[in-house]
């Protein structure tokens, strides 16, 4: 029998190697997009916390404003007068226990003739009338008092209505409490009183005898 010669067949090399190649570029493809996924996911967080701390307004805690009119001149029939009164056209007062710089009503006198208030950095002005000096004093518990020509400002709790004057030269609290007048006080018409001249009567002399 004739045999063919036959050409050893040169080994394959193992299809795990071809594979590997393909399978490790993939690999870091998968890193690198990892790592900028991770990258790009840092800024939209980093916007956000910006937005969310962003400073509020001007003016939302509710501070004073400089310049707030605080009280007005309103004429009173029972007064005679133009007086002072807050913003809801309450009757102001002033107490004559109080001292320059001093209020002498605090507690359950406070309570009952409450004082005219501000908030901290808040000029106090008058309206259209209220003449006279507008200033502050600091209270005892920290709050500012409105005062006038020197003399703090209350309401008094009687009051049940704007312009009602039921505080007037009531003495209590160790002092006496008077509305706060500005201008000039009306007078009343009264009748001028007409004086006869004053006559004599002439000396009633005795007869001359001739």
């Amino acid at each position: 029998m004739i045999t063919e010669a036959t050409t050893p067949s040169q080994p394959r090399p193992p299809l795990g190697r071809k594979a590997a190649r393909p399978l490790s570029a993939l690999a870091g493809v998968a890193v690198v997009g990892l790592i900028a996924a991770a990258c790009g996911s840092s800024t939209p967080t980093a916007k956000s916390n910006t937005t969310t701390t962003a400073a509020s307004p001007a003016g939302a805690t509710g501070s004073g404003s400089a310049g707030a009119t605080v009280a007005d001149a309103k004429s009173n029939a029972t007064i005679g007068s133009s007086i002072l009164v807050n913003s809801s056209g309450m009757t102001l007062y002033k107490f004559s226990a109080d001292t320059a710089g001093m209020s002498a009503c605090s507690g359950t006198c406070a309570t009952a003739w409450p004082p005219l208030t501000v908030a901290s950095g808040t000029t106090p002005k008058g309206g259209s009338g209220a003449s006279g000096t507008f200033g502050t004093i600091t209270r005892s518990d920290g709050t500012l008092q409105v005062t006038h020509n020197g003399d703090p400002l209350y309401t008094f709790s009687g009051d049940t209505s704007a312009g009602a004057t039921n505080g007037q030269n009531l003495t209590v609290n160790g002092g006496t409490w008077t509305v706060v007048t500005v201008g000039s006080s009306s007078t009343k018409a009264t009748t001028p009183v007409t004086k006869t001249p004053a006559t004599t009567k002439p000396a009633s002399g005795g007869g001359y005898g001739y």
